[in-house]
């Protein structure tokens, strides 16, 4: 199959061994003094040990080669180099989206008795982030009153909204506020259509927003709400969409996402009228 993978260019490269710990999968190695992709089956292409190789001789590229193997690589590489590694991996697929690869992986965990760090700290209520846009940090408002927005002095309602991100392209699905919770997902318009917005659909849930005309990733998208169904145990998913036809998709990406899971929960759509008005309000199903 073809897909991306690293690729090394020997004339660069000095054999220093800056890339090997940034690659926990251990799909590399420095062998007669040269850094060598070991095996096709562990590099999972995402380039984590790029930004560590001080010569410029590593690079991604998309070519033939076998499949990467979530499972092999959990029970031949991570497991053995210990929690901390576990714990690296894991954030690793899910900063970089990955939720089909991180449900492998948590899979292997439970099936094998192993500690999930990840779930651990969602159940405390912690999350972590490992760089990026600051605005993309992970902040549950229930756990952290420091993160909460400041009280208003205005007659203004009060803000529903009880995390931050909620676009769906950034949320985690492991994240604290996904844990047993009622999710929203909502199209962008919903929220600017409805005067009530906060009050009527907000109000107790969890939320993602997305539109189903303009972004990209879709598959991404039905990755992430399956992985809140199987591995947050979301109760409920409630899809808000506007009248406008484009915006059906969104109620499609949900029920992918409900056959693809393992687990079963209801999921209802709310349809709102271009001027804020709640046209409909039906289950739906697979």
């Amino acid at each position: 199959m073809k897909r991306q993978i690293i690729t090394i260019d020997e004339s660069k490269c000095t054999g220093c061994a800056e890339c090997i710990p940034a690659c926990p999968e251990g799909a590399l190695q420095v062998i007669d003094g040269k850094a060598r992709l070991v095996s096709d089956l562990f590099c999972d292409g995402l380039g984590a040990c790029i930004g560590h190789c001080p010569t410029g001789a590593m690079r991604v590229e998309s070519r033939e080669a076998a499949p990467y193997d979530e499972r092999r690589v959990m029970a031949e590489s991570i497991v053995k180099a210990g929690p901390n590694v576990i714990a690296a991996h894991l954030r690793h697929l899910q900063e970089h989206g990955e939720t089909g690869y991180l449900r492998e992986a948590f899979d292997y965990l439970r099936e094998e008795g192993i500690a999930n760090p990840l779930e651990a700290e969602a159940a405390n209520g912690h999350a972590r982030h490992g760089g990026g846009c600051p605005g993309s940090r992970t902040i549950d408002f229930r756990s952290n009153a420091q993160a909460a927005p400041v009280a208003s002095t205005s007659p203004s309602p009060p803000s529903a909204l009880r995390q931050w991100p909620v676009q769906l392209h950034l949320v985690s699905p492991t994240a604290s506020y996904f844990r047993d919770a009622d999710v929203l997902l909502a199209a962008d318009c919903v929220a600017f259509a409805m005067g009530d917005f906060h009050s009527r659909l907000l109000d107790g849930s969890a939320l993602a927003i997305a539109c189903p005309k303009l972004d990209t990733g879709m598959e991404r998208y039905v990755e992430k709400l399956a992985a809140m169904i199987d591995m947050a145990g979301v109760r409920s998913i409630t899809v808000a969409i506007m009248e406008v036809p484009c915006c059906g998709g969104l109620t499609s990406l949900a029920l992918q996402a409900l056959a693809k899971a393992r687990r079963t929960v209801p999921v209802k759509r709310i349809v709102v009228s271009v001027n804020g008005e709640v046209l409909a309000e039906e289950e739906v199903s697979c």
